[in-house]
């Protein structure tokens, strides 16, 4: 049973940290634009706070891989442990699917805000000539 317990954690690491490393480089590389439109174009902030946000996204993530490692079933058959993996693999996925939505959700969000608090370009002077 300690053999297969090892093969568990040595397939579940690299996937969860994989998965984490993926998810995080797709999302933070597509979030720039957002970031460029919520700080008005200013390229060092947006970038800085991207960068900020990815690190937490990766320290929250791996953090949470790593705190549920721990197998709570037998795995004396092969099967077992195929079944101990899907469990946690797929457990793990739909956890970051739900901060991956988390992350879009504040990103939209400020956004949004960002936009609230723009003043309006001046009012293009406009003739409506009447019409008979």
């Amino acid at each position: 049973m300690t053999n297969k317990i090892v093969v568990a954690y040595l397939v579940y690491l690299p996937v969860a940290l994989g998965l984490t490393l993926y998810v995080a480089r797709t999302l933070f590389r597509n979030a720039r634009v957002f970031m460029l439109d919520i700080f008005r174009g200013k390229e060092d902030i947006a970038n800085s706070t991207n960068s900020l946000f990815e690190v937490g996204f990766y320290l929250l993530n791996m953090g949470f891989a790593l705190k549920i490692l721990e197998f709570h079933r037998s795995l004396d058959s092969n099967q077992e442990l195929v079944e101990a993996l899907a469990d946690k693999v797929g457990g793990f996925a739909i956890y970051l699917g739900v901060m991956l939505f988390l992350n879009m959700y504040l990103f939209f969000r400020g956004r949004r805000k960002s936009r609230e608090n723009r003043p309006l370009p001046p009012a293009a002077h406009v003739i409506v000539e009447p019409t008979y």
